[in-house]
Formats: structure tokens, sequence, C-alpha cells
């Protein structure tokens, strides 16, 4: 157990898998208690990281299953947690999607949708987490996924990466905002990791220049990242650890990459 947990509340969105459930399982090995949310649909997969990492180490688990785009689910999100596990000390905010395309082949109604997700999800989040803990009086943190390409647009994610840029910019603005309150706010930002998500993405660009499946992620991994390989789920999750350690108390408006692509 890592001597800052101490049993304290945390919740993450976007749970049940790829980078949500690996900071789930590194959190609960550091001691943590967690409030764990995502859809309905993916209950099975929740049920089953909840039961892990009881199992295993010992936390405490409150499962809430929702909508981050659903105001009033993130705020009842929150009510729950504390109800069932008490006070908060940090919420990440870590649920997203993508949407990959030039700006003139992406669907207004995408552009929507993906910015209700990174950019509107990651508001409520902050939003009703501030209130949580402004109301307890003793600090805490707020943690955002924010990405690699919220710090430099690429050709074919413009859509993506202006989500990610106004996390960034939420995550600063908070940190000026609540530094006054104890509250550290920071986010963390994802090159290419190993996730459901990025298969997803691979498919689509592989099949674009009509090769193999998994040919787009060896060639971006050679070509755009510095360490020639992708990372993996427990790579963003021991950065996450940190921010949320005590050992990150005195870093605020900060978003930190893993790793520089």
């Amino acid at each position: 157990m890592s001597n800052s947990a101490t049993r304290r509340a945390v919740i993450i969105t976007g749970a049940a898998e790829g980078i949500g459930r690996a900071i789930a399982t590194r959190l609960a090995r550091d001691g943590y208690d967690l409030g764990l949310f995502d859809l309905p649909h993916a209950r099975d997969r929740l049920e089953e990281l909840a039961e892990s990492t009881r199992t295993r180490h010992g936390a405490k688990v409150c499962n809430v299953y929702g909508d981050v785009t659903v105001e009033d689910d993130v705020k009842r999100l929150v009510e729950t947690v504390v109800q069932e596990l008490g006070d908060l000390y940090a919420f990440i905010a870590n649920a997203g999607i993508a949407r990959i395309g030039t700006l003139h082949e992406v669907p207004t109604e995408e552009f929507d949708k993906l910015m209700n997700v990174n950019v509107k999800g990651v508001f409520f989040s902050y939003k009703y987490a501030a209130i949580q803990l402004i109301k307890q009086g003793h600090g805490g943190r707020m943690i955002g996924a924010a990405s690699a390409a919220g710090k430099k647009g690429a050709s074919g994610w413009g859509v993506y990466s202006a989500s990610k840029f106004a996390v960034r910019g939420l995550t600063q603005s908070a940190a000026m905002d609540y530094g006054k309150y104890g509250i550290t706010v920071n986010a963390y930002a994802p090159g290419f990791i190993e996730t459901p998500l990025l298969e997803g993405i691979d498919e689509i660009y592989s099949a674009k220049i009509g090769k193999p499946k998994g040919t787009w992620t060896q060639e971006s991994s050679a070509n755009w990242n510095v360490l020639r390989r992708h990372g993996q789920p427990d790579d963003v999750a021991n950065l996450v650890s940190f921010l949320v350690s005590d050992n990150a108390a005195f870093i605020t408006g900060e978003n930190p990459s893993c790793t520089r692509s």
C-alpha cells in the first residue's frame, strides 16, 4: 500500500477497459478505494474489475453506471461514491473517444459527439469534483485525460486534437481557480498506447493505405515515437499514480506526456 493512500476514495471514469482499467488496478494496488464509472453496456467488465481489485488489493469499490455527457449522471456519480466510500480525494476524468479524418470528412454529429465526451465530460467531472472537494475543505486532486495530440496537431486528427487542447485549457484554468482550496489540477497526455481504442484507429488507417491490420501501428511507432514502441496502459497508470500521490502535492496546471510522439 502507498503510504499516501490511507484508503482515500478516487473516482475514475471510463474505467472498464484500456487506460482506465489500468489506472484502477494501479490505484487499488497503491491502497486507494475506487469509484468506478462507465456506460451501462460495460457492466460485466466493470463488475469483473471491481471483484478483482477487491480480492487482490482489498479495495472498497463502488460501481456507478452512466454517461459523462449527462450532467445529472456525473453529479450522481460523485454523490454515490461519497455516500458509499466517504470523502472524495481525487477525480480522474479518463473517459474519452477518438474520431479520425480530415475536417471535411467528419460529420457534424460526430464532431458534436466527440466534443461532448472529451470536453463536456471533463467539464462536468471537474465541476462536480470541485464542488465536493471545496465542501469537504481539505484539498484533493482533479486529473483529466489529455493527449499528445493536445500538444501538437497532426494530419487527420483535427477534431480529436481540438478536444484535447480544450482539456489542457480547462485544466490550466481550473488549477488557477482551485489552488486556494488546496486542490491540484493536472492532466496526462498519452501518446500511442496499446488499447482497444488504438486498435480501432489502426484498423481504419491500415485499410485506408491498403495494408494489413497492424501496419499503421508499426509504422507510427517507427516514425512518430522517440522510443520506437507503443506504450502500454500500465505506463499511463504509473504516471497517474504519481499525480494522485502526495509526491505530486506541489504540482498543478501541468500536462506531462507519456510518451512524446
